[in-house]
């Protein structure tokens, strides 16, 4: 059996180290005590190698009681899923038996859920301004110490670009939270910035999952005649031809990339969609065979030059996979419409400098998965307190659907209520505090168990009357301006999701080296915040609801992707590699997630100055 737990592993590209015989004897009683299958245990060593993010493809054998701890989480979750009624044991339980806890529900009976316990605990863990100068309480019993609580490297610089001059964020980040004085010394004054928000739909309470065949046909169709309709403005291509008509002579045509069946995609499944007004949405099958290089996925939309001289098959020369940036305008909004909506969401007088802007961006979960004490949001607030930034931009999953409380049903408090106290509570503190020049952006996500599991998503419905205008309420996607500074931001991971659909050949030269520029750039050439079709599984792709919201008519300043994938900031260049057009750049942002599992994990601190190539940011640990 050690020999069938090896092969699956070089089945799987993994190596074993040094201590190969240790590794297999661990693993083959992991096999045993688990009823697990050699190709289980694998795969299961793929979840927790993914997870931690381990360098390289070698088993270690100091990975193995992490491993191990995988497993036992596992088969416990496994355990409570089969049998709901049924109770882990575990240290807290002792601890509550030891403080002497257990008498506030000893008369209980088992059923519904009282709020006795709730009721407790939020007069306990209320927020209050505490005298220190630390304004928000961490929301958890003083006497519980959790992993993240125990960690020991506290916003520590993981990558900088144009490294920030404070003196601060060049080494560990270390606070006497118990001197005022030197929290005082850390806050700086700071202009309140303006903010512009383009496009309010989809709106809260609307209505979904009614799209229909016809929408989805309208959607793709509006993004091909799109396409096209930039590439004849921009005067290189002029003569569109239908590619499913035989000609020996060098054609040029636009189409959607799609996939002969089920599957990824390979050299023998691509085909080339067309517009219904050029071949009445006729597909032709796409050889790519004579391009060095190219990156193509399902849903994105191309110009072709080559020749069909079959009538079956359109033999490629050339792919052209980016609109020409010479074409800004938007042929789906009217220019009266757009100038009306921008007038329309305007918050404030911009009174402040023109295209400078310092922001600290954060993406969801916000507590760690051991509990609902959203430990990571209360520190992150701290620093932005400390750093004072015009602007704080939190995506979503805030009330995590995922999260094994919250999956499980073990907590006796609404979504809404956890999102009110632990989050909205959190924030109004923290714009309080501040005073007037703080400004908060939320977005949504579709794992938010809180809110209309749909995408394109509607921002949170949150009065905003008494706060100000400070905490703004994106759509998801959405794009808004602060001091002129286009920020584009979605939730849904969609560089994952290209990430396991896209086929490449010898990317170089005139395409990012990276795999993740690459990924990035796709969202920029394709003008669009999900250009991926047919959408993964998981998303609740909606074409009934505001089509327009994923489209963007010109590349902005900053575009945020959160993402599983590694956390990154990158200069791309988002058009112009066609022609010698000119570079059009921008800054792409995965800040990464602000808590990973039980461990603690990144945000970005940026600072732009009106260019890309200059601008300054920081990947920090929480």
């Amino acid at each position: 059996m050690e020999e069938e737990i090896k092969a699956e592993f070089r089945k799987s590209g993994f190596a074993l180290d040094g201590d190969e015989d240790e590794i297999l004897r661990k693993c083959l009683t992991f096999c045993i005590n688990y009823s697990l299958t050699p190709s289980d245990l694998v795969s299961s060593w793929e979840v927790y190698y993914l997870n931690r993010l381990l360098n390289g493809s070698t088993v270690q054998n100091a990975e193995m009681d992490g491993f191990l701890l995988h497993l036992q989480n596992v088969v416990k979750e496994s355990i409570i899923t089969e049998e709901p009624d049924l109770h882990i044991y575990s240290s807290k339980d002792v601890d509550m038996i030891l403080n002497n806890e257990d008498e506030y529900v000893r008369e209980e009976t088992i059923g519904t859920p009282t709020n006795k316990l709730y009721s407790l605990s939020s007069e306990q863990f209320d927020y209050e301004h505490q005298p220190n100068g630390s304004a928000y309480s961490s929301g958890k019993p003083s006497n519980v110490i959790t992993p993240f609580g125990q960690r020991r490297e506290k916003f520590a610089v993981k990558y900088s670009i144009n490294q920030l001059s404070t003196e601060e964020n060049g080494k560990k980040e270390l606070v006497a939270e118990d001197s005022e004085d030197d929290f005082l010394k850390k806050v700086k004054t700071r202009e309140r910035c303006s903010m512009v928000v383009h496009g309010t739909k989809p709106e809260p309470n609307c209505r979904f999952m009614y799209d229909r065949t016809e929408d989805r046909f309208r959607a793709l169709e509006s993004r091909i005649r799109r396409h096209t309709s930039a590439f004849v403005a921009s005067g290189v291509h002029k003569d569109l031809m239908d590619p499913t008509v035989a000609s020996q002579k060098s054609i040029f045509a636009v189409g959607m990339i799609c996939c002969d069946g089920e599957g990824h995609l390979n050299d023998k499944s691509i085909l080339l969609q067309s517009s219904a007004e050029c071949s009445g949405g006729q597909r032709v099958r796409l050889d790519l065979q004579r391009l060095s290089q190219f990156s193509i996925f399902p849903g994105q939309v191309v110009g072709i030059e080559g020749n069909n001289p079959s009538g079956h098959c359109l033999i490629a020369s050339k792919i052209i996979d980016s609109i020409p940036v010479s074409v800004p305008a938007d042929v789906s909004l009217r220019p009266v419409k757009r100038q009306a909506l921008n007038q329309g969401t305007q918050l404030t007088d911009p009174s402040s400098s023109d295209e400078e802007l310092s922001v600290i961006i954060a993406a969801g979960p916000f507590t760690t998965t051991d509990n609902l004490f959203f430990e990571p949001l209360t520190e992150l607030l701290a620093y932005a307190s400390r750093k004072t930034p015009q602007l704080l931009i939190l995506l979503g999953p805030f009330v995590d659907s995922e999260h094994p409380e919250i999956r499980r049903g073990a907590t006796d408090r609404s979504f809404d209520e956890i999102f009110h106290v632990e989050i909205m509570r959190k924030l109004r503190d923290y714009v309080d505090y501040l005073g007037d020049a703080a400004r908060v952006v939320l977005v949504p996500s579709i794992r938010d168990a809180n809110h209309d599991f749909v995408f394109p998503q509607p921002g949170f419905d949150i009065p905003s009357s008494n706060l100000n205008n400070q905490i703004t309420n994106l759509t998801n996607p959405g794009i808004f301006e602060a001091n002129q500074v286009k920020v584009g931001c979605c939730t849904v991971d969609i560089l994952k999701q290209l990430s396991g659909e896209e086929m490449s050949r010898n990317p170089s030269n005139g395409i990012p080296s990276d795999r993740m520029s690459r990924l990035a750039y796709h969202i920029l050439s394709q003008r669009s915040f999900y250009p991926l079709y047919p959408p993964a599984e998981d998303v609740p792709l909606d074409f009934s609801l505001a089509p327009d919201t994923l489209h963007f008519s010109l590349i902005p300043d900053i575009l945020v992707l959160p993402s599983d994938m590694k956390y990154f900031v990158k200069v791309v260049s988002g058009g112009g590699r066609n022609d010698g057009e000119e570079q059009v750049k921008c800054i792409c942002i995965n800040p990464g997630r602000l808590a990973k599992g039980e461990c603690a994990g990144t945000f970005v601190e940026l600072h732009y100055n009106g260019d890309p190539d200059t601008a300054s940011a920081s990947i920090i640990g929480i």
